[in-house]
């Protein structure tokens, strides 16, 4: 294994060139930008093992001991190495080979080379055109007669309507209701007709099924066929040729097609190289499936602000792939997923949708875990612009640049330009300011002032707390 000493922290290759600036659109590193160091030192919560185990037995997710299952054989056909190299052939100049972007503040933290796949600058916003328009290529002309119909939350929605429409064919998506309005207006003016039904991807591939049974068009499902995992294992031979001494590759999993397809390519082509899977902690299916041994409906999930992964069971077609192929599969919460999004933004340039960023957000959680040089896949950018700016203010939060507090304050003229003055002098940015009188639990002679304030980060927000109390003021962060 390397070591994380044998090499300059975050040294930036001598190969690389002031034109490969980060956020560029260049297919080879970006050049280097001040920043600050993000590791938080933050414990990374790690889920079964999917790979290098014995056939039948995989680690419990709960205790990470090794258990006895009975072993799962999949029913559908297996995705091999030539499944997506012939993807490749098919999909030809239909996609772009999405450049690679170099992460100074990650590569810092690592101690070796950082890399992000840019698959948010892909044609309709993400990864999903590879798969759906491999599927929908390799389908037979009775049934393009009938069209296609699809189930998405908006990536795959918007891969499966630019597909049809590149091959002339008419398609119909389901989505779930409450869906971001730009992933509906851009799958409608890829030329797809869109649906709603139920409040969850699952529901909707209910209804989408459904409609297939009912009118005879193909159902052409966002992850769990050979054709999807093959077509979006072309990701995985871009990488490789991008940076072929490559040690682990992270990306996020939700029903697994993309996971699966990359492990067939990496695992197959460079075999000493970790492949490792992200999920979002409120929706993670693979864990307890990978210890059951066969996909299993989650129970208990919440909602995560990764709608794009929020899948509630594996599919059948990848989790073979991946119990077989992927070294591990971890899960990250809310916080470093907003935390993840902010860094993209600020120090690359780049709009990722909180799916998307996942990878990099594990990367946050615990930097040491993974052997560089590193590429995590960013995964797709579409997000809606209002969900965006909630975004940025809780990755500000997490980032501990943003702080909302409360104080009691005794109702008196200057008691507020007191508590602003004394705020001033912290060097704090006042955003906002909330003053009430008539709240319950109130003195007759207090007042209740919230102020939300930009800081520097945890130091300086820490700061901000102990001179208001040294100044008398009780503050409650909020």
């Amino acid at each position: 294994m390397m070591s994380r000493d044998s090499r300059a922290r975050g040294a930036r290759p001598a190969d690389r060139t002031p034109e490969h600036a980060e956020g560029s659109n260049a297919g080879t590193p970006g050049a280097d930008a001040e920043s600050a160091d993000p590791a938080t030192g933050r414990t990374r919560t790690a889920s079964a093992s999917a790979a290098r185990t014995p056939k039948g037995v995989a680690d419990a997710a709960s205790t990470g001991r090794a258990v006895k299952i009975q072993p799962w054989s999949p029913t559908a056909p297996a995705v091999t190495l030539d499944d997506v190299l012939a993807a490749r052939k098919t999909l030809g100049d239909v996609i772009r080979a999405t450049p690679l972007a170099w992460s100074r503040p990650l590569s810092e933290a690592v101690g070796g080379e950082v890399w992000f796949k840019c698959e948010n600058l892909q044609r309709a916003g993400s990864f999903k055109i590879r798969g759906a328009y491999v599927r929908i290529h390799n389908l037979s002309a009775e049934e393009r007669a009938h069209g296609v119909v699809a189930a998405s939350a908006g990536n795959h929605a918007q891969g499966v309507a630019l597909a049809a429409t590149l091959h002339g064919i008419e398609s119909t998506v389901f989505m779930p209701e409450g869906a971001p309005l730009p992933k509906i207006a851009a799958t409608e003016s890829y030329g797809a007709r869109v649906r709603f039904a139920g409040t969850t991807v699952d529901e909707a591939l209910i209804a989408a099924r459904a409609f297939a049974e009912e009118t005879g068009a193909a159902f052409i499902h966002p992850f769990d066929h050979p054709d999807i995992v093959a077509g979006q294992g072309t990701v995985g031979l871009e990488i490789l040729e991008q940076c072929p001494n490559v040690k682990t590759v992270l990306a996020g999993c939700g029903g697994g097609g993309m996971l699966a397809g990359l492990a067939i390519a990496i695992k197959q082509l460079r075999p000493e190289a970790r492949v490792i899977g992200v999920q979002a902690a409120n929706v993670a299916a693979y864990p307890p499936s990978l210890s059951a041994g066969r996909p299993t409906p989650l129970v208990g999930a919440t909602p995560t602000m990764a709608d794009g992964i929020a899948v509630g069971c594996p599919g059948e077609v990848p989790f073979g792939i991946i119990r077989d192929l992927v070294d591990s599969v971890v899960t990250i919460d809310e916080e470093s997923i907003s935390r993840a999004l902010l860094l993209l933004l600020e120090r690359n340039k780049l709009v990722v949708e909180p799916a998307g960023a996942v990878g990099v957000a594990a990367l946050l959680e615990d930097p040491g875990a993974f052997e560089p040089p590193i590429v995590a896949v960013l995964s797709g950018g579409n997000v809606d612009p209002l969900l965006l700016l909630r975004l940025i203010r809780h990755g500000l939060a997490a980032a501990g640049r943003f702080m909302s507090l409360r104080l009691r304050l005794t109702d008196r003229p200057g008691a507020l330009a007191q508590l602003l003055a004394e705020l001033a002098a912290a060097d704090t940015n006042v955003v906002d300011v909330e003053h009430g009188r008539n709240l319950a639990g109130l003195g007759i002679t207090e007042v209740e002032v919230g102020v939300t304030l930009e800081t520097r980060g945890p130091d300086h927000a820490a700061a901000v707390l102990e001179r208001l109390s040294a100044a008398g003021y009780s503050p409650t962060v909020a």
